[in-house]
């Protein structure tokens, strides 16, 4: 099997929602030698894309979101990251996105599938989980020295808690630097306004392009 052929079919097999093909072309690409990056960029990333517009476009549903985000995580936390962790490689980054959803709140679907989305756009993603309190987010944005802090919640009690993180970065003198982006079913637009965050993503193909537009990339 040609490098090539072996990259189609990483894509090929996300494009199938089974984790366990994804899994299986991943660890045949690294065994025919494809650098880690090019199995990302060529292969798991391209089949995200190709997934994300069909989304845009109606053509799948959430579940089929849900389904590949979750079978790419497993490839890269599991194979690739690993290896690249080995042969110390990196791929070129837009920039770094620290996520979660915030405290009180254990939904994480959605914010899985906007990380996955993220990545696949060429973001180094630092997920922190679901119930991420305040300081959790800026702990972390000061290790990584990160350009985006995306918070998510599903629930209309723990919307606060977006606003206390735009408020901390304010306070830790982080905001020039930083950009706080939010989502979640609860959170709108004007509620972006209202708490003086950078932007607001309805969906995940939209919270990428909020991404990019906040840090001036077209």
């Amino acid at each position: 099997m040609s490098k090539q052929a072996a990259l189609d079919d990483v894509v090929n097999a996300i494009l199938t929602f089974d984790s366990s093909k994804v899994m299986e072309a991943t660890n045949k690409a690294v065994n025919a030698g494809i650098d880690p990056v090019k199995i990302i960029e060529q292969g798991l990333t391209k089949g995200l894309r190709i997934i994300g517009k069909k989304f845009e476009d109606g053509e799948l549903f959430l579940m089929h979101l849900v389904a590949a985000a979750e079978a790419s995580k497993k490839a890269l936390n599991e194979i690739l990251e690993p290896r690249m962790a080995k042969t110390s490689t990196e791929r070129k980054s837009l920039g770094k996105v620290v996520i979660g959803t915030v405290a009180g709140d254990i939904h994480d679907i959605g914010k899985n599938i906007v990380a996955s989305m993220l990545f696949a756009a060429g973001f180094e993603v630092h997920d922190l989980g679901k119930d991420v309190t305040v300081e959790q987010f800026i702990n972390k944005a000061k290790e990584v020295n990160t350009n985006i802090v995306a918070s998510s919640t599903l629930l209309s009690t723990t919307m606060s808690v977006q606003g206390d993180i735009v408020k901390a970065l304010s306070a830790e003198q982080m905001r020039g630097k930083v950009k706080a982006i939010v989502g979640g079913a609860p959170t709108t637009e004007d509620w972006a306004k209202e708490i003086g965050a950078d932007g607001f993503g309805e969906n995940a193909i939209e919270a990428v392009n909020v991404a990019k537009r906040v840090l001036g990339i077209n």
